[in-house]
């Protein structure tokens, strides 16, 4: 992406860190790619189930080198791997919210 990627998130959100009307704590500061839209970030699995009229699907085993997982802070892009494994963003150090993890299954494939 030649752009800021926050301009690629979908759904309600409610600050510019992609904050969503689902998850808005402090530490809800992360959006991501579904295997089924390609080039949007969402919030979370309900902003992508409230907006569009098609299943989603978990990011690709196979995709699990690109880019998956944005900072709303930052717009550090982060791998799978890179995400699943840090508990703060690698670039700004801002912390995630340690029960994402309960959704992993939901967002990635294999989890």
């Amino acid at each position: 992406m030649t752009c800021d990627p926050r301009e690629h998130v979908r759904g309600p959100m409610v600050d510019e860190q992609t904050r969503c009307v689902h998850y808005h704590t402090d530490l809800d500061i992360i959006a991501l790619r579904f295997g089924c839209c390609d080039e949007a970030f969402w919030p979370c699995f309900q902003c992508h189930d409230d907006t569009v009229d098609h299943a989603r699907q978990p990011w690709p085993r196979n995709r699990f080198d690109e880019p998956a997982v944005l900072c709303g802070v930052c717009a550090k892009l982060m791998t799978v791997a890179q995400y699943t494994e840090a508990s703060r963003c690698p670039d700004c150090g801002s912390l995630f919210n340690p029960g994402c993890a309960s959704h992993y299954a939901v967002y990635f494939d294999g989890f």
